[in-house]
């Protein structure tokens, strides 16, 4: 069976495309971090699998187990995933959408994994030179990770940036043993 994110990729593409020119990200950005953290349940999983129920009960079950209601759009979208056997991948729409998404809005979102706590001011200077560097607004997430001793591991997408100073040990001993 194809990856996850392959299967994704152009439904994430077809529903993003549909809000953005109904001027609903908002709505549908919403709906599908709802139904992709349902379907992300292992039970949810096997329900929406199964042979003997039909696509359109599966997204109803999915529906109301989000609790959410939709517009005649969204549920075709849905009732197609459902057809092609497509439900289970809803948490890698959901994630290839805000993905979409924030580029459009030119912003990108950073996780900042530090030894130690950082305080607004440092998050606020961190988040102004990443700006600066990137041309995007930012939103920083913030993690603590004591055995990075100190510095800070920046993720931006699939970029990573690791200024630890367990990253340039592990570093400094390649370069040594090469």
């Amino acid at each position: 069976m194809a990856e996850t994110s392959t299967v994704a990729r152009p439904y994430a593409k077809a529903a993003f495309e549909y809000a953005r020119d109904h001027k609903a990200l908002d709505v549908w950005a919403d709906l599908l971090v709802k139904l992709g953290r349902v379907a992300a349940v292992r039970d949810v999983q096997k329900l929406l699998m199964h042979p003997g129920l039909t696509a359109e009960r599966k997204v109803a079950i999915l529906l109301e187990l989000a609790e959410v209601d939709t517009d005649e759009a969204a549920r075709r979208f849905l009732e197609t995933l459902g057809a092609k056997n497509r439900l289970p991948a809803l948490t890698a729409i959901a994630e290839q959408f805000e993905r979409l998404r924030a580029e459009l809005e030119q912003r990108v979102d950073v996780t900042v994994v530090s030894a130690y706590p950082l305080d607004d001011k440092q998050q606020n200077k961190l988040a102004g030179a990443l700006k600066k560097r990137l041309n995007r607004e930012i939103s920083i997430t913030t993690q603590v990770d004591p055995a990075l001793l100190g510095g800070v591991v920046l993720r931006a997408g699939d970029t990573v940036i690791d200024g630890s100073v367990r990253g340039r040990l592990t570093r400094l001993s390649e370069a040594l043993s090469a």
